[in-house]
């Protein structure tokens, strides 16, 4: 074993050693980070492949204008010719249209079965009886309020006209002067209104409809004429109170009794407000029952213009009289080029698809944090001399390189392949947005580890948060996004949530990028942050302040929850004290040192003294050492530690030992900080556990329980880490492994770079034991280091703590007497959390072992013959085992003589059968079973 030269291992040497660790460990998983990356490139491709299939499809003529070859000159040949005249009605819609028709301006009426009528649930009797519907001569209601009740009957007697007024001869501009409507359902373009080519009848609004009101006419509408049946319609203008008022009648009526849309319909309403004589002001509700529910446009709002057209003529002939009017030609739609379906995949689907992608990394983190956690590795690596900083800015950049490394080949795979969600949007901005979101991520991954202590539990809710965010934000967010009636202040409430933050940037660059394909525009750049219906701005700053404040959430956490420290440790005075004054005012102090043997009263009585000294060269000093574990489920407190107090110097190996239960894991756990004593403390090397364990880990070795090992690390791995923490170097490191390797038996072979998942439980167990007392610490903790060795390698492990101890001051709790007194210059004997008795193994059984153990094996029926051979050399013989006619007594020393026991079982064997007998000195194993039935049963009597 070499020594450490330079003492602690800086903060830079520590990175060091954590990052080669890591390096290793991701070397070893090459495998699941090929399936990691392959994921998004799968995705990538079924995008692609499933955009190109479709795409293929689109390219039918079907959804292209229409061609046919024409002989136009009649020679035979034929000429293609492309347009609408040329195309089916599928067609049709593709077709360039360089003057779109013009078209009379139109209302939307209610169907007849749908028009307001009275009912149980409207208060109002103006409206006509239900029983119209039967004949389909109900007229169609317009409502009308306003602070002014005399201008608004006025406004309302202007608003319908009293006759039909058609000119044959150019019954287009005629028929702009009515006022007409189509209870047809409109489209989202109208290049050709679809109330002329459907077999519904135009209606034009009068005040009184004779009887014989319909008729037909021709329209010529753009290059075509539509013959058209047009009927009259009577207009009822009804007048309320309050706009609160036509609220109630428009919801209460609106889809009531009948599936297929509501049964109580108007064409519009009008809320004049304060309109006068200087001023128009005007609400107007529509009808909107074919509303398109993925929250665009209503469909219906083509058909809105002719109800504002109505008011302002209304105003105009009230303030002018009756011959003025705004004449409302006609309506077109915008001129457009040919077009071709083309769907962008990547932008439709994007937002949940790359949500699902990106957040894949969080289950990644979180169970590579809680493995550590679980395993107890971060523990032992502290226990071993890694500092908090080194661990967190190794551990964060790692993941931060992971992660960037991944998003780089994701954006840069999906723009080869041509994905325009990543090729049309600015490199840049992806790249701002990617980077403060996996910054993020990581942050939150470390606040959630503290969580969870499992792997598997965090591995099922990291993947149940991954696609319930995806679903969330793809079925439930995005419809709150594209409603603008929803209220912004709560969609940034909801992107507080990390995931839709996620969602709601990606869905901003899925929107830039549909955009894009279809205008053949760029996509989202830096100017357009400022646009306010982009909500990447507020996304980016909403992502930077969380980072910050998450990442420093989790630091404080983990120093609260992980490390055992207080709430306020960053508050609290450091000691630069290394002992304090012992006190005698311990809770139950006098009754405690009566009770207490003199060995162990005076191990108390020399820690007192020690503490006086203002130096000493003791490695350990336990001063009244307690631990209690409070009570639950209606137990009483469990005390595991009752005020221990032991010194150990440097060189000397102390053994624990105690049955189940004792309190000497206890004891381990405390001395090693993975708990806090309840009261009293110790020192080590003059440090003091309670608050100055980052300085004991640096010159501390623990081998636990339990093998605590990175399963695909490998034995040399193992030691070249936890030896750069005790800052060894170069020579000296390499040195120190190869001769732990050697020392423990894993150096021939090729044991040493096999995985260690791959050892035995023997081999396991000697590399804990090389990897605590690599770089020479000042103290190691051994808890039963040859657990599972056969007796070739429990030996040569003895000789290696033999080695070990001429400079360490070793604690080793074991089962094993025979270790014990191998390896132990001082015992004790720890019972119900007290220490019963303290010594040299020759000492303790010289103390509690003043007896032969006789044994004897006969018949049953010879059993009574035995027990008086024994009363008459030794009356004071005690009987501590019968079974089977085998009887074993404990003989007082002091009593009888080895000559005088074998002369009478030479003697019995004359009388009756002996099939075996023997005697033999007092064991270190009967000393423990004596002293602990002892305690145990003063426990149960006291």
């Amino acid at each position: 074993m070499a020594d450490s030269s330079n003492g602690p291992a800086s903060f830079s040497t520590q990175a060091n050693a954590l990052l080669r660790k890591n390096v290793t460990f991701q070397k070893r998983n090459i495998r699941s980070n090929l399936r990691l990356v392959i994921f998004p490139f799968l995705l990538c491709l079924v995008l692609n492949l499933i955009q190109v299939l479709v795409n293929r499809e689109l390219d039918k003529p079907s959804f292209r204008c229409g061609c046919t070859c024409v002989d136009t000159d009649g020679d035979g040949k034929c000429e293609e010719k492309c347009g609408i005249e040329y195309s089916s009605m599928d067609q049709a819609p593709f077709c360039p249209i360089p003057s779109p028709p013009e078209w009379p301006p139109l209302l939307q009426i209610p169907a007849p079965q749908y028009r307001a009528v009275q009912a149980d649930f409207i208060p109002f009797e103006d409206l006509p009886s239900d029983s119209c519907k039967k004949t389909n001569s109900c007229p169609v209601t317009i409502l009308l309020t306003g602070s002014n009740l005399t201008l608004g009957q006025s406004l309302s007697a202007s608003m319908i006209p009293s006759s039909l007024t058609l000119n044959a001869s150019d019954i287009f501009y005629s028929m702009a002067n009515n006022v007409l409507g189509s209870a047809s359902k409109p489209d989202v373009s109208n290049f050709i209104e679809p109330a002329f080519s459907s077999d519904l009848p135009l209606y034009y609004l009068q005040e009184h409809c004779a009887s014989n009101s319909s008729f037909s006419a021709s329209l010529p509408i753009g290059p075509a004429s539509f013959e058209q049946e047009i009927s009259c319609i009577r207009g009822l203008n009804l007048w309320r109170n309050s706009s609160s008022e036509i609220n109630d009648e428009l919801y209460k009526g609106y889809r009531k009794g009948n599936s297929q849309g509501a049964i109580n319909e108007i064409v519009a309403a009008y809320d004049f407000l304060n309109t006068d004589t200087t001023r128009f002001n005007v609400s107007i509700w529509y009808n909107s029952t074919y509303k398109n529910d993925s929250g665009n446009t209503p469909f219906s709002s083509t058909r809105v213009p002719r109800s504002v057209n109505l008011a302002s003529n209304a105003y105009l002939q009230f303030l002018l009289g009756p011959g003025s009017k705004i004449l409302f030609e006609f309506v077109k739609e915008m001129p457009k080029p040919e077009t071709r379906i083309r769907l962008d995949f990547s932008s439709l689907l994007g937002p949940l698809f790359f949500t699902w992608v990106i957040l894949q990394l969080f289950p990644v983190v979180l169970t590579s944090l809680v493995y550590e956690k679980q395993k107890r590795l971060r523990i032992m690596m502290k226990m071993h001399g890694l500092g908090d900083g080194p661990y967190w800015m190794i551990s964060y950049s790692y993941f931060l390189l992971l992660s960037t490394v991944y998003m780089v080949v994701f954006v840069t795979f999906g723009s080869l392949i041509g994905l325009n969600f990543f090729k049309l949007n600015d490199y840049s901005i992806q790249a701002a947005f990617y980077f403060i979101y996996i910054n993020l991520q990581i942050s939150a991954a470390f606040l959630v580890a503290a969580s969870f202590s499992n792997v598997k539990t965090a591995t099922v809710v990291g993947y149940v948060i991954v696609f319930g965010t995806g679903l969330l934000g793809g079925f439930l967010f995005q419809f709150f996004l594209q409603d603008s009636s929803f209220p912004r202040v709560w969609i940034i409430v909801m992107e507080l949530f990390p995931g839709f933050s996620l969602y709601r940037g990606l869905y901003e660059f899925a929107q830039y990028a549909f955009a894009g394909t279809y205008m053949g525009t760029v996509g989202m750049r830096w100017k357009d942050l400022s646009d306010g219906n982009n909500g990447m701005k507020e996304v980016l700053i909403i992502m930077s302040i969380e980072w910050l404040v998450v990442l420093f959430v989790a630091f404080y956490s983990d120093q609260v929850v992980s490390t055992g420290r207080s709430p306020i440790f960053f508050i609290r005075k450091k000691t630069h004290s290394s002992f304090r004054k012992p006190s005698l005012e311990r809770q139950g102090s006098k009754v405690f040192v009566q009770m207490e043997r003199s060995d162990v009263l005076q191990e108390r009585e020399k820690v007192e003294q020690l503490l006086l000294e203002s130096s000493n060269h003791q490695a350990i000093i336990c001063d009244n050492l307690k631990k209690v574990y409070p009570g639950r489920d209606g137990n009483p407190e469990k005390f595991a530690v009752r005020g221990l107090s032991l010194a150990l110097p440097r060189g000397e190996c102390f053994g624990m030992l105690g049955p189940n239960g004792a309190g000497k894991t206890s004891f381990i756990n405390m001395m090693t900080g993975l708990i806090k004593p309840s009261s009293g403390t110790a020192y080590v090397g003059g440090l003091d556990i309670r608050n100055q364990m980052s300085s004991i880990y640096t010159s501390m070795g623990v081998c636990p329980q339990h093998d605590l090992l990175w399963e695909t690390l490998t034995g040399r791995e193992h030691l070249l880490f936890y030896g750069r923490l005790k800052n060894l170097k170069g020579a000296a490191l390499t040195q120190a492994v190869e001769d732990s390797l050697k020392s423990v038996n894993l150096f021939h072979g090729g044991v040493a770079d096999k995985q260690a998942g791959k050892y035995s439980g023997g081999m396991k167990r000697r590399l804990s034991v090389a990897i605590s007392l690599i770089g020479n610490p000042q103290v190691v903790y051994m808890d039963e280091p040859s657990t599972g060795l056969d007796p070739a390698s429990r030996s040569s492990l003895w000789n290696v703590v033999k080695r070990a101890k001429q400079h360490t001051a070793i604690i080793l709790t074991t089962h094993s007497m025979e270790e014990a007194e191998h390896l132990c210059d001082r015992l004790g004997i720890f019972v119900d959390g007290s220490l019963q008795c303290i010594g040299n193994p020759k000492e303790l059984r010289a103390r509690y072992g003043g007896s032969y153990v006789f044994t004897m094996t006969t018949s049953m029926d010879h059993e009574a013959e035995v027990e008086n051979l024994v009363r008459q050399l030794s009356p004071s013989a005690i009987k501590t085992y019968q079974i089977s006619g085998t009887q074993k007594f404990e003989l007082p020393k002091n009593e009888v003589k080895i000559a005088d026991v074998f002369q009478a079982v030479e003697k019995a064997k004359s009388r009756f059968t002996v099939h075996a007998w023997g005697v033999a000195d007092t064991t270190l194993e009967d000393v423990f079973i004596k002293v602990a039935r002892g305690a145990q049963a003063f426990n149960v009597l006291s």
